[in-house]
């Protein structure tokens, strides 16, 4: 089977799935929801609101947001099925350590990991394709060691092994993917938030760039570019690490003094929403993000994410 006629199966599969289980679902949403009784939440933002010192350090309280945030959203069995494989999808793409915030929180990759494996997972994997060399990007990140000590596999991506996929764009026609990312049955994309020299904002629909190669076509045209690569991708589940935030010198980073503390964690199924979120994080406007604008106007969701079925939390 090609990849691109088993990543449409899988899709096709995953929206009967998910049909037959509406129903549950929603009667989950009333007893565990309250006031959003009968319509699970699209999105939901955990923040911390507990004291500030050495044991509320980011790396301690972020799989704790992240866990909430899943909760509040209806929980990972609304998204992971018994026997699932399952691609966690962060930014492990820099050779740069969690405090310097280029890559996604460790901690948060390792709740989510231990999320899946409780909602019935068979196999939980976690790999991204580094910009600097992987060999150096993947111990700095600190990501491995945090998985591995869940259960996943971490795994290097070998650039053999990428195939010629068509995307169905109008600007853009195919492109090379890494086909691991497209045969799981569920991806969750998995970004930190932080400041980008190009596309002035890395978030949601920017982290999807990492299951390409080529990345450097999307350059001239980035925020069409990414619309039209997001809507392939289908995004189900994704999940925006703003514990810490790079505000400044992006994507890289380097310069402590270029990262603010925001302990915030947000999860849902609006990617749009969840970007608008992010330029906020980041102090932008999310109509000054141009990928936010686009994939607005092109259907993927909405920027005014309080227009949604909202959950915020304050998570001590």
């Amino acid at each position: 089977m090609s990849t691109h006629t088993r990543r449409d199966f899988l899709v096709h599969s995953a929206a009967a799935a998910g049909a037959m289980a509406l129903a549950g679902d929603r009667l989950l949403a009333q007893t565990a929801l309250g006031a959003a009784a009968g319509k699970l939440p699209e999105m939901t933002i955990a923040r911390w609101s507990g004291p500030t010192d050495a044991d509320s350090a980011p790396d301690k309280i972020a799989a704790k947001l992240t866990e909430q945030a899943i909760e509040a959203l209806g929980g990972m069995g609304r998204f992971v099925k018994r026997g699932d494989v399952v691609w966690v999808k962060p930014n492990i793409g820099w050779d740069r350590t969690p405090e310097q915030a280029a890559n996604t929180n460790p901690e948060i990759v390792a709740a989510l990991v231990r999320m899946c494996f409780a909602a019935g997972a068979k196999k939980v994997r976690v790999g991204d394709n580094s910009c600097d060399l992987p060999a150096k990007c993947y111990p700095a990140s600190r990501i491995p060691e945090a998985a591995k000590r869940e259960g996943a596999e971490v795994l290097l991506l070998d650039r053999n092994r990428v195939r010629d996929v068509v995307i169905g764009g109008e600007r853009v026609k195919r492109l090379p993917l890494f086909p691991e990312f497209l045969e799981a049955d569920l991806l969750i994309n998995v970004p930190i938030v932080k400041d980008h020299v190009l596309s002035r904002a890395t978030l949601c629909m920017k982290n999807y760039m990492g299951v390409m190669e080529k990345r450097n076509t999307f350059h001239q045209a980035i925020p069409d570019c990414l619309v039209e690569l997001t809507r392939f991708m289908k995004p189900r589940l994704c999940v925006l690490d703003g514990v810490r935030v790079l505000k400044a010198h992006g994507p890289k980073g380097g310069n402590l003094a270029d990262v603010v503390i925001k302990n915030t964690v947000a999860a849902g199924i609006d990617i749009v929403a969840l970007d608008a979120l992010g330029a906020e994080l980041l102090g932008r406007k999310p109509a000054d993000i141009g990928s936010v604008v686009a994939g607005q106007k092109a259907g993927l969701g909405k920027m005014d994410y309080r227009t949604l079925a909202l959950r915020e939390l304050a998570v001590s």
